[in-house]
Parts: C-alpha cells; structure tokens; sequence
C-alpha cells in the first residue's frame, strides 16, 4: 500500500493522460464510438450525447492529472474517478456485454485503476488516522 501512496502522482498522472484520450469522443463522436464499442449511433441526439460524454470523460482525466500536482485536493479528485470509472464498468457490463470485445480494454483498465485508488484512499486515510 505505501508503494502506491508513494507513486500516487504518477499512477494519476499517466490515468489522467490515458482518460484525457476520450476528447476524441468530442471532436468525433462516430469514429470514437466505432473505435470503442464497434457501434454507431444515428442522429443529432447521438451527435450532442456522444460529444458531451467525451468532454466530460477528459475533465475527469483533466482533473486527475491536476490532482496529481495538487495534495490538497487530490483525495476528492480519486473519489470522483472511482465513482466515474465505476459507473462506466458498471454500464458496460450491466447493459453492454455485447461490447466487451470492444470496450474490454477500458473497462480492464479502467477498473486497474479504480483498485489502486481505492488502495490509495485507504492508505491516505491510515496516514491521517496515524497522525492523530
């Protein structure tokens, strides 16, 4: 666990970079979509969702590689990137199993990192239970 306490800004530095590749998703929603899930949606609607999920995916990957830098605000930050990654898996896996083939990648990823944050909260919060 002190491993990754010790290597916590590099661990969410290379995450941030790695969720920040999802601003793809909001300059080319289709492509993006072909390329993680092998699937297309039609229509404006798809266009406007697809595109805002991208925006919002990299200001998680934004935030994470801010948190990084940032002490003060870096445990907030892990929570809301687990929560996020979280609900991806979660999706992918309640609703999109048919996509794994695709999307396994991420959702392995994604849930690799979810477990060394977690291991990382964990461990931050031993540090402060310590110093009281």
């Amino acid at each position: 666990m002190n491993w990754i306490a010790d290597k916590i800004k590099w661990i969410m530095l290379v995450s941030g970079l790695l969720t920040c590749t999802l601003f793809y998703a909001a300059i080319a929603p289709q492509a993006a979509l072909n390329s993680f899930f092998g699937a297309a949606l039609e229509g404006q609607l798809s266009e406007i969702i697809v595109r805002n999920w991208g925006a919002l995916i990299t200001l998680v990957g934004a935030m994470q590689i801010y948190g990084a830098f940032n002490d003060l605000n870096r445990s907030l930050i892990v929570v809301i990137s687990i929560i996020s990654k979280l609900t991806f898996v979660s999706l992918v896996l309640i609703y999109g199993r048919q996509y794994l083939g695709q999307a396994g990648t991420a959702v392995i990823i994604d849930l690799v990192i979810v477990i060394l944050f977690v291991i990382y909260i964990i461990s931050d919060r031993q540090k402060i239970i310590n110093k009281i």
